[in-house]
């Protein structure tokens, strides 16, 4: 997120795995290109997931949206669409 973001809410930090992980799969430039509260969404459900394989799950599926664009949250999110 940008340190100029307009979030009325907490900001939830990043984790160093998530970070590895998004610059591992050149991911991270589809990620900042997010809205801020986008990027707080991905980070806070992740986290506040209780069992593991649920976090794995759910990291997975925010990079596949990443990696596909057009989708946030399993939802329509034209602006984020890739052009191939």
């Amino acid at each position: 997120m940008t340190p100029t973001s307009n979030l009325k809410r907490p900001r939830h930090p990043m984790p160093d795995d998530i970070r590895l992980v998004l610059e591992s799969r050149a991911l991270m430039d589809d990620y900042r290109a997010r809205p801020d509260y986008q990027q707080n969404d991905y980070i806070g459900w992740i986290t506040r997931a209780k069992r593991p394989e649920t976090r794995e799950k759910r990291l997975r599926q925010m990079l596949d949206e990443l990696e596909r664009g057009g989708v946030y949250m399993k939802m329509a999110h034209p602006a984020s669409r890739k052009t191939e």
